[in-house]
C-alpha cells in the first residue's frame, strides 16, 4: 500500500517547508477505536480534574506564543507581527471556558414533588471529530477542544496540510498537561474519501467542520446515514458593513480596512461587502485610499509587514478572477498608489490590497465568498436598502452597522439574518457569545454557554421512594 504524503507548500515562496505521512487504513480504522476506549475512562473523572489538566494546557499554550506564531507565519502566511494574537485570543477563550464550565454543565433540577427526584444530566458524547482550516488554526481548535474535554469527551484532531503542526502542538502541550493518553489523537491526511471513513466509524458521535460551503456539505453527506453522529458546521461568509452618513469618515475607513484586510482576508468573518450611505460615499472612499496608503504588502516575517500572501497559487488566481469580473461589470480599481502592493516578493502568492467602488451585486465578489484583500463598496440611498443588500445573500455569518447612533445601529440588527450582528465593530467572535451561522454559513455553535450544548446530550433521571408498608 503506498502511504500518502503531504507537503505543506509555503505561501511566501511556494516552496515546501513541512513534509509528513498520511495515516494508513489500517491507523484510521483504529484511530475511532482508540478514543472510545480512552473517553469510556475520561467521562469518568470528575470535572474538577478535568478543570485542573485544562487550566495547564491554556497555560502552556500561553507561554509558548511566540514559538507556535512562528510556525504560523512560516505556513499560512501570516504576518510575524500578529501571530502570537491568534495563540493570545485562543487562551483567553480557554479561560473563559473554563470559567463557565461549571455553571454550564451542572444538572437541571425537575419540579419537588414529595416521594420523587428528578433532574436532568449533561452527559459526555464520546470521541469528537474536529476537522479545521488552516486560517486561524488555534481559534478553531479552541472552539471545539476546550468545551468537548471538560464536558468528558475524548478528541480527535485532523488537521489542514497547510497547517500540519498545529494539531502535533496541541496534543504535546494537553499530554504535557496531564491529559491521559489517548484522550486526544491527531491524524494527517488529504484524501476525503478517507476522512469520510473516520466520520462513518460508529464511535464517532460528533463532527466539528471548519471549512469551504462544498467541504461542509461532503461532511454532512457523509455523516447522513447515522442518527446517532451529530455535525456542527462553520461554513463560508460575505459579510456585509454598512456606514451609516453620521459616522466619522476616517475613523470608519480605518476599522474598514482592517476588517477587510487583516489576514489578507482570509476569514470567515472578514468584511468583504461594504455598503455606504450616498452623503459620504466619496469622502469614505477617499479616506479609505489614505488608509490604504499606509500599508506594507511584504514578507510575513518582516515585522513591518501588514500584509503577507494568500495561501497559495489557486486562492491568488480566485481573488484575481473576482476583481477582473467586477471590473468587467463597471467596478473601479480605485486602490491608491503604494510601493510595496506594486513590487511584493516575486516568488509568493501576494495579492494587493484593492479597493473596488462603483459595485453591485451583479458581481461575483458581492455574492460569492472572495477570500481576500477586496474592499468592495457600494453606494445606498437609505438605512432600508442598505438592509434588503445585506440580506440579499446566500451566507449569514456576520454582519456590522457602524454609526453614532447606538440605538439606531442595533433597531438595524435587528432585521439584518445573520449569527452575529456587530455595531461599531466587525470580526471579532467575543467568547461569551454563541459563534453561530446562519443560511449557508453553518449550524450549530461554539463559544458561550451555549457552546457547551453541542458537545453534551441529555439524560433525564427519575427517582421514586421505594413504597414503605
Amino acid at each position: 500500500m503506498t502511504v500518502e504524503k503531504i507537503t505543506t507548500i509555503s505561501p511566501s515562496t511556494n516552496k515546501a517547508i513541512v513534509e509528513r505521512q498520511g495515516s494508513t487504513d489500517d491507523q484510521l480504522a483504529e484511530i475511532p477505536k482508540t478514543a472510545q476506549a480512552a473517553f469510556l475512562s475520561w467521562r469518568k473523572t470528575p470535572l474538577p480534574e478535568r478543570q485542573k489538566i485544562v487550566k495547564k494546557a491554556v497555560q502552556l499554550l500561553n507561554d509558548r506564543q511566540d514559538e507556535l506564531a512562528k510556525e504560523l507565519s512560516e505556513q499560512m502566511g501570516r504576518p510575524i507581527s500578529y501571530g502570537a494574537k491568534e495563540i493570545k485570543t485562543a487562551v483567553l477563550r480557554g479561560e473563559y471556558m473554563l470559567k463557565i464550565s461549571d455553571e454550564a454543565l451542572k444538572d437541571t433540577p425537575g419540579e419537588p414533588e414529595g416521594g420523587f427526584k428528578r433532574w436532568i444530566r449533561k452527559t459526555a458524547l464520546g470521541p469528537v471529530l474536529v476537522l479545521f482550516a488552516w486560517n486561524y488554526p488555534y481559534l478553531i481548535v479552541a472552539n471545539s477542544i476546550f468545551p468537548a474535554l471538560l464536558a468528558g469527551n475524548s478528541v480527535i484532531l485532523k488537521p489542514s496540510p497547510q497547517t500540519p503542526t498545529v494539531a502535533e502542538q496541541i496534543h504535546n502541550i494537553f499530554l504535557e498537561a496531564g491529559l491521559p493518553k489517548d484522550v486526544i489523537q491527531y491524524f494527517h491526511c488529504g484524501d476525503f474519501a478517507k476522512v469520510e471513513k473516520v466520520v462513518q466509524a460508529p464511535e464517532i458521535q460528533l463532527v466539528c467542520f471548519t471549512g469551504s460551503v462544498a467541504g461542509g456539505l461532503a461532511v454532512q453527506k457523509a455523516a447522513a446515514g447515522r442518527v446517532d453522529c451529530r455535525v456542527g458546521l462553520e461554513l463560508g461568509g460575505n459579510d456585509p458593513a454598512y456606514i451609516r452618513p453620521d459616522v466619522d469618515v476616517d475613523w470608519a475607513a480605518d476599522e474598514i480596512v482592517d476588517g477587510c484586510v487583516f489576514n489578507s482576508g482570509q476569514s470567515c468573518c472578514s468584511l468583504e461587502r461594504i455598503y455606504v450611505h450616498e452623503s459620504i460615499y466619496d469622502d469614505f472612499v477617499k479616506a479609505v485610499q489614505k488608509v490604504l496608503a499606509g500599508y506594507k504588502l511584504g514578507d510575513p516575517m518582516d515585522k513591518s509587514t501588514n500584509v503577507g500572501p494568500v495561501i497559495s497559487k489557486a486562492a491568488k488566481q480566485r481573488i484575481q478572477e473576482h476583481i477582473e469580473d467586477a471590473i468587467k461589470k463597471g467596478a473601479k480599481d480605485a486602490t491608491p498608489e503604494n510601493a510595496s502592493f506594486a513590487s511584493p516578493p516575486a516568488d509568493g502568492n501576494y495579492v494587493k490590497p484593492t479597493l473596488l467602488t462603483n459595485c453591485n451585486h451583479t458581481m461575483t465578489t458581492m455574492r460569492d465568498e472572495t477570500f481576500g484583500p477586496v474592499i468592495a463598496v457600494q453606494s445606498v440611498s437609505s438605512d432600508a436598502e442598505a438592509i434588503k443588500l445585506m440580506n440579499d445573500s446566500q451566507f449569514g455569518l456576520t454582519a456590522s452597522i457602524w454609526t453614532k447612533d447606538v440605538q439606531k445601529g442595533n433597531e438595524i440588527a435587528e432585521d439584518v439574518e445573520a449569527g452575529t450582528v456587530f455595531v461599531n465593530r466587525a470580526d471579532y467572535p467575543a467568547p461569551d457569545l454563541a459563534w453561530t451561522g446562519w443560511k449557508q454559513s453553518g449550524k450549530g455553535q461554539t463559544l458561550s454557554i451555549l457552546g457547551y450544548e453541542q458537545f453534551v446530550r441529555l439524560k433525564s433521571y427519575h427517582l421514586k421512594d421505594y413504597p414503605v408498608k
